[in-house]
């Protein structure tokens, strides 16, 4: 009688324990086991830290939920993820893979510090997203083309494609348009400013920081290859207008300076 009265207490005891653990903490072993997707490209060193362990990354090297990926001075990767999304990790960057479920279409990436670029399939789940959070905000889009930055206590995100929604941590949004960029700074709970136009020179920095193929791009329409063909027409005519617009300057100056004399009266026939 005694040994069931105790067996009982004991179950008693052990389930309200387990009841008083959060649900996420009891799911975050199995989590972080699943596969998230894999390494596409490299150069020419990515670690992998996942848990204790420190992985060396090659061509096709798994990646799980809940490994961060680290790149040094020079180092980049390519990360193909199982919904065919892909994401292209700048050098001297951390990026943590919270979470990616491809069928539900629940992507969570927290962007540690350094450079990332991300090309997201569209969402079509009643519930789906694609987050990346850093420090300063989070940026939640629906099918796009799109970098952040996060250096300095500052978070930058560029569009290239679709419309990403950057907040801060006190909920304060702006959305932003492909051709457009705005910034988060840590710690700042005033609204994010209003999207401005991102400059051609901004959009090729950011292309060519996150780039894996090594080989720098020149141009905008290189860099925007994934733009609507509105915005591509409108940064192309953009990069443009300065090398026509200073020729022409030049070119009326030079005129003006070396225009004939007005005839004198007494001396025209």
């Amino acid at each position: 009688m005694k040994r069931a009265s105790s067996s009982v207490l004991f179950l008693a005891g052990f389930l309200s324990v387990l009841l008083a653990v959060p649900p996420d903490l009891v799911a975050l072993p199995q989590a972080a086991g699943q596969r998230a997707g894999q390494v596409d490209r490299l150069m020419p060193v990515v670690a992998i830290a996942r848990g204790t362990q420190s992985i060396t990354a090659a061509a096709k090297t798994p990646v799980l939920w809940q490994d961060v990926v680290n790149t040094q001075a020079g180092g980049r990767a390519r990360i193909a993820l199982d919904d065919g999304s892909v994401l292209n990790v700048g050098s001297e960057s951390s990026l943590r893979i919270a979470k990616h479920d491809g069928a539900s279409q629940q992507t969570d990436l927290e962007l540690t510090y350094g450079k990332l670029r991300s090309q997201a399939t569209k969402i079509t789940q009643p519930n789906g997203k694609f987050e990346v959070r850093t420090a300063a905000g989070v940026a939640g889009v629906v099918g796009t083309d799109f970098y952040v930055g996060y250096e300095n206590n500052l978070m930058t995100v560029i569009v290239y494609e679709g419309v990403v929604r950057v907040c801060n941590l006190a909920g304060m949004c702006v959305e932003v348009k492909a051709g457009e960029f705005t910034t988060v700074r840590e710690g700042d709970n005033s609204p994010p400013p209003a999207p401005a136009p991102a400059t051609p020179q901004s959009l090729l920095d950011a292309g060519n920081s996150t780039d894996v193929s090594g080989k720098a791009v020149k141009n905008v329409a290189q860099t925007g290859r994934h733009f609507g063909k509105g915005t591509a027409i409108t940064l192309g005519i953009l990069a443009v207008v300065p090398a026509v617009v200073v020729p022409i300057v030049s070119t009326r100056g030079t005129r003006s300076t070396n225009a004939p004399p007005a005839c004198n009266p007494t001396k025209c026939g």
